[in-house]
Formats: C-alpha cells, structure tokens, sequence
C-alpha cells in the first residue's frame, strides 16, 4: 500500500480530514498519519485513533507494521 493510498483511505473514512502522510524511513511500512478532522470535537485521543484505525482496518495488519498517529481537531 502507498502512502497516497493510505492518505485515501483515511480521508475516505473521515470525510473532510486533512492527512498529512510520512514514510520517514522510505520503506512504505513505517508511517506516520497527521490527522485533522472536526470530528475529533469532544472526543478523547484513544477515540480520536480508534477512529483513524478503523479507516485502515486490516491494512494495518497486513500491509503498515508501524503507524505513528497525531489526531487534531480543526
């Protein structure tokens, strides 16, 4: 999976998101997902990135070994 893929399927899931994608170590299973959503309102960061995983479901089992995630609300 690419990272414009992965970027995709986030905003796809989050509709409205912001995501900035990064595969710091150019190995495409390292990533790091910053993540703006308004529907981050109100809700905690353990909420916040269970939301973000569940776009990725299995994805990050078979194809991503490692997601840094950052969650904001804009």
């Amino acid at each position: 999976m690419t990272v414009q893929e992965i970027q995709e399927k986030i905003q796809a899931g989050l509709p409205g998101s912001e995501v900035e994608i990064e595969d710091p170590y150019n190995d495409g299973v390292h990533i790091k997902a910053i993540v703006k959503f308004s529907g981050f309102a109100g809700k905690s960061i353990v909420e916040q990135h269970r939301m973000v995983y569940a776009t990725l479901k299995d994805e990050l089992k078979a194809e991503v070994h490692a997601l840094g995630l950052e969650t904001k609300v804009s």
